[in-house]
């Protein structure tokens, strides 16, 4: 299945990105945060407060697991990689593209971070957060792009243009 699935912390703008690309190469949309959203019928921020960090992780992993879709992009959340399982189908069915910021970018990008829904363990801060997942982004990849110094148009040029030049993939 020919899907384009995008990993990266929050603020990386996999949900912005993915949107224009969808529109560009011809492909459909998939928010895998807003599927959580509408299954559990509130904010992501309200389900981590009703059932936690681990409750959260089992619901996001049950989702993403669960996708069958095919010509499509799909944004995930900045969590979806402490999910060995969706993790692993969400490799099966599509190249997993880690759009990589630095951190300094990363906080600037999220003032409020609960806010967002961010799943983060008691007394963890943005960069111990963004230490603890970089390295899982890295190990689910099949494409790193870095995004630093990029608009938008030129992140996402850069995407497609990695995509056509990584072996095995056809769109």
């Amino acid at each position: 299945m020919n899907n384009i699935v995008l990993i990266g912390m929050p603020g990386a703008g996999k949900s912005t990105i993915g949107v224009i690309l969808a529109k560009v190469m011809g492909l459909g949309f998939i928010d895998s945060d807003l599927l959580i959203q509408e299954q559990e019928g509130m904010l992501l921020k309200d389900i981590i407060n009703r059932d936690g960090h681990e409750g959260y992780l089992d619901i996001e992993n049950k989702v993403n697991k669960g996708l069958l879709c095919k010509n499509s992009v799909i944004a995930t959340g900045g969590s979806v990689v402490y999910c060995h399982e969706a993790m692993e189908h969400l490799r099966s069915i599509g190249t997993v593209v880690y759009i990589r910021l630095s951190y300094d970018i990363i906080r600037k990008r999220l003032r409020n971070i609960r806010r967002r829904g961010v799943v983060l363990k008691e007394g963890q801060t943005l960069s111990s957060l963004y230490e603890e997942r970089c390295p899982l982004y890295e190990k689910y990849a099949h494409i790193i792009v870095d995004g630093d110094g990029l608009d938008m148009e030129e992140l996402m040029d850069k995407i497609r243009v990695s995509l056509y030049l990584t072996p095995g993939t056809a769109f």
